[in-house]
């Protein structure tokens, strides 16, 4: 009766451990890194270690994906994206110089990732995952499959964004506020932005219950930015505060839905939000604020003199 009794509440709690990895979890993955120009109140180096610092301090293993042209094919910025590696963080290919595969011929395109994965090969934590820049996957079947079987011969796995995030926009609205006047009360921007990182986080737990009828590992695309370098403990400190798991990228991609492809020749846009249009969702309550490049928040700023 005992050992029964014990293999029972053993069993319970691994599917509680197994249910609470998929309740509400979240992955951070950063796109664009490292950029070694200087911000207002951050240099580079510091903007990179403020990342890293916050990461640490909440024993987060996340992803820099690398944009070279950046800064990654100097010695300084190699510098920066090998210390997210010897932290532990995975290194992963976001092309040489930020094209937008709309515009550009497939085969320039996929000389972009060869290119860079010649400079980030070598780096600690170095997979073969590939994040789409601007998150467009090709406007032709002939580059939507061309890359899709391009990825897979190259051994790559396409690094789908499942909580897209318009923290560019608010960075963009900072920089331009600090570069006015270094000395400016920005709390107003932490404000909206931490605002927007919870209304994007809730929007796509929903969407993702919509359409698979659960919760999934979240993977939420920041940037390697002056806005993360300020406030990335926030960010990570509200998910948890709000009851949101932590997990890894690599734990996230192992989630079945990320095995998915949609077909739809869009413009680019979050796994989730592909998949609902593909299957016919439409206009769903609240697609509005998915779609809006942190329109709303900005407004709000600018009601407010900022």
């Amino acid at each position: 009766m005992r050992s029964t009794t014990v293999r029972f509440i053993t069993a319970a709690a691994l599917a509680l451990a197994a249910m609470a990895a998929q309740a509400q979890s979240v992955a951070f993955t950063f796109d664009d890194g490292p950029h070694v120009s200087d911000t207002p109140r951050m240099n580079a180096q510091q903007r990179n270690q403020a990342m890293l610092d916050a990461l640490a301090k909440h024993r987060v293993q996340a992803a820099l994906f690398v944009t070279a042209g950046n800064g990654a094919n100097t010695e300084a910025g190699l510098a920066l994206a090998r210390a997210w590696g010897k932290a532990g963080h995975a290194i992963g290919n976001h092309t040489m110089t930020h094209p937008d595969l709309h515009k550009v011929p497939l085969d320039a395109y996929q000389r972009e990732l060869l290119d860079c994965d010649r400079i980030i090969s070598d780096l600690p934590g170095y997979q073969k995952w590939f994040r789409f820049t601007f998150l467009r996957e090709g406007n032709t079947p002939e580059k939507l499959d061309g890359m899709r079987s391009f990825l897979k011969q190259q051994g790559y796995r396409n690094a789908y964004v499942s909580l897209d995030t318009s923290d560019w926009r608010l960075n963009d609205k900072l920089v331009e506020t600090l570069k006015n006047n270094p000395a400016a009360d920005v709390s107003a921007i932490r404000d909206a932005y931490l605002s927007h990182i919870r209304q994007r986080a809730l929007a796509y737990r929903d969407l993702s219950q919509k359409l698979q009828g659960r919760d999934i590992a979240q993977v939420i695309l920041l940037h390697h930015n002056l806005i993360n370098a300020m406030w990335l403990d926030d960010v990570i400190a509200m998910f948890k505060q709000t009851g949101w798991t932590l997990t890894t990228p690599q734990a996230a991609f192992a989630d079945p839905i990320y095995a998915l492809a949609p077909d739809r020749l869009v413009a680019g846009q979050s796994l989730l939000l592909s998949m609902a249009r593909v299957l016919g969702l439409g206009r769903f309550e609240g697609w509005e604020r998915l779609v809006d490049d942190g329109d709303y928040e900005i407004a709000a700023l600018a009601a407010k003199g900022l």
